[in-house]
């Protein structure tokens, strides 16, 4: 009775030593029944023995040497079959490493863009603040009740053109409104002055009217809590002056 195809690898490994767990324990009990197994193992161990030999002794025969390099080459191709010569999961540490410093750079850029939108809406809401602040001066000045108004006309002239201000002492605040202004030479403009209880005339503000003769002056800087007489304005240089100009083309008392 021939060796069985399906121990054949197994008796040569089990000659060498080298078979063991499940697979050493069911061919131990084929071998208890089958004969020609158990003749089979009995030359590859012999082979196996003399092929040790080898090195000391006698030249073993060529059969049981070619059996034994046939068994072993046998079973090499079953190792490399069950395990690859690369394991997949090496590259594994150096991809994560790699996309980890991709997501770096990701959120570093991302977090530069946020902190550049923060910064310019920082600054819009800065500048939105003091436009309101402004906004809440000018509507202060306009609807206070203690609010000096005073109506400049033409001097010694039909009062066709005309200026009001309203100007609040305690926030030294002013707001003028000039209508049908003739227009001024070149290289002229109107000043604003405020006359004072006591001193000299303070300047308070440059204007040119527009096509129509129209002109503001909105909260010029004015010295602090300054009582005033009276407004007046002159025909300055475009610069302005720090003395009016005589003469004066308006003025006007408070009301």
């Amino acid at each position: 009775m021939s060796v069985h195809e399906q121990f054949a690898d197994d008796l040569a490994l089990y000659a060498l030593g080298a078979l063991e767990g499940g697979e050493r324990a069911r061919l131990e009990e084929h071998l208890e029944e089958c004969s020609a197994c158990r003749r089979e193992m009995e030359t590859l161990r012999g082979d196996s023995a003399l092929l040790a030999l080898s090195t000391a002794g006698p030249k073993p025969p060529a059969r049981a040497r070619q059996r034994l390099l046939e068994a072993a080459a046998r079973e090499r191709r079953d190792i490399a079959k069950v395990r690859p010569a690369h394991p997949w999961w090496l590259p594994l540490p150096w991809l994560a490493a790699g996309a980890l410093a991709l997501l770096v750079v990701v959120l570093s850029v991302q977090n530069s863009g946020l902190r550049q939108q923060v910064a310019s809406l920082q600054r819009d809401s800065a500048r939105y603040q003091i436009e309101l602040q402004q906004a809440r001066e000018i509507v202060s000045t306009l609807t206070a009740s203690d609010a000096m108004q005073v109506t400049l006309v033409a001097a010694k002239t039909p009062p066709q053109p005309q200026g009001k201000a309203m100007y609040v002492r305690d926030r030294s605040s002013l707001i003028f409104l000039a209508s049908n202004m003739p227009q001024v030479p070149p290289e002229k403009t109107y000043e604003l002055w405020l006359i004072p209880m006591s001193g000299a005339p303070i300047p308070a503000g440059l204007f040119k009217p527009d096509a129509h003769g129209s002109a503001t002056v909105i909260n010029p800087p004015l010295p602090p809590n300054v009582e005033a007489k009276a407004f007046a304005i002159t025909v300055e240089p475009e610069a302005g002056s720090t003395t009016p100009t005589m003469p004066i083309v308006m003025v006007g008392a408070g009301e």
